[in-house]
């Protein structure tokens, strides 16, 4: 089962590629990623590379080092490739870099995972959405702030509305999880930071998840998420947490470190407080979730949680089931 180590590791050998909305470093429409190529062109560099299993089958009933020989001499490439220099006078190799060409322009990987006492499992963070000038000069980003505490997004986007959010603000925002929402794209209230003047002074944290268009310093996919009883779920007003997301290294933490700024408490010693408290009074899960969602979020919550059971781990499905069973008697 993958584990947020397991995600740090390929994400510090896969090297980004595409220039792209929103990340650039030029702003190519996703259509023309497409026409250059798309999924399969950004495979052939990555075959180059020797980070695939080449000999995986795939439901083409071929193994994927056969459909990349194919996509490679393929008339269809071809012809979206020609299309892109004729139509929009664009280089297809300019949209979807070889390894050396995007070292050349500088590209770095997208995403970070921190890892800390709020978020023992792991979290994900689009440190290149990062605005450049509140990130330091070493390449390291941090924050340390009192937090302002949401059970859902739309509380979050009412504060922000009625502005009670604040330069230099820290949002939480717990009960976004599976468990919560089914994992509810937290756009709405990413977009409304960004367009927020002092926006690149504020940072979000939540179990919720992002899209590709997410920006800013928002760290999402905490887990374990909030309605499993994650220490994030033990947040409250005023606590005081530190971030810290090192851009050129891929490395990140994010700690509760007490309720006294003047004097923070080690990562250890905050893990022991917020093992000791109970979770939010007012985190529950959202009332109209479809029972399908609820069955699956209960499945992949005995399964590994946001981060290991993304597949499904049969046998301690069935385990945890047997041990309710003689728990209730049945």
């Amino acid at each position: 089962m993958p584990t947020v180590d397991d995600w740090a590791r390929v994400n510090s050998v896969a090297p980004r590629l595409v220039s792209v909305l929103p990340n650039g470093p030029v702003y190519h429409p996703t259509v023309r990623a497409f026409m250059a190529g798309g999924v399969p062109e950004v495979m052939l560099h990555l075959r180059d590379l020797g980070l695939l299993h080449l000999d995986t089958l795939t439901v083409t009933g071929h193994a994927v080092g056969e459909n990349l020989e194919w996509w490679e001499k393929s008339e269809r490439r071809a012809n979206f490739r020609r299309m892109l220099k004729e139509l929009d006078n664009v280089d297809p190799d300019d949209v979807i870099m070889s390894p050396a060409r995007a070292r050349e322009r500088g590209l770095t990987s997208t995403i970070t995972f921190p890892v800390g006492n709020i978020a023992p499992e792991g979290s994900v963070i689009k440190s290149t959405a990062i605005d450049p000038t509140v990130i330091d000069a070493d390449g390291v980003y941090r924050h340390t702030a009192a937090i302002k505490v949401f059970t859902a997004e739309p509380d979050a986007i009412k504060a922000i509305k009625a502005g009670k959010i604040e330069k230099g603000d820290m949002l939480v925002v717990m009960g976004g999880g599976p468990c919560g929402t089914g994992m509810e794209e937290t756009y709405q209230l990413t977009s409304a930071l960004k367009h927020l003047s002092y926006g690149k002074y504020v940072c979000l944290l939540t179990d919720a998840r992002f899209s590709g268009v997410s920006t800013g310093a928002c760290m999402g996919h905490i887990g374990p998420e909030a309605l499993v009883g994650g220490p994030v779920s033990k947040l409250r007003d005023g606590d005081i947490v530190e971030m810290v997301v090192d851009c050129n290294k891929l490395e990140g933490r994010i700690n509760f470190i007490g309720t006294d700024a003047q004097h923070p408490l080690a990562p250890e010693e905050g893990a022991k407080v917020l093992a000791g408290r109970t979770p939010h009074p007012d985190l529950k899960p959202a009332p109209a979730l479809p029972d399908d969602t609820r069955l699956w979020a209960a499945l992949q919550a005995v399964s590994g949680g946001t981060w290991g059971g993304s597949v499904y781990d049969v046998d301690r499905i069935v385990a945890v089931l047997e041990a309710g069973k003689k728990a209730l008697g049945m």
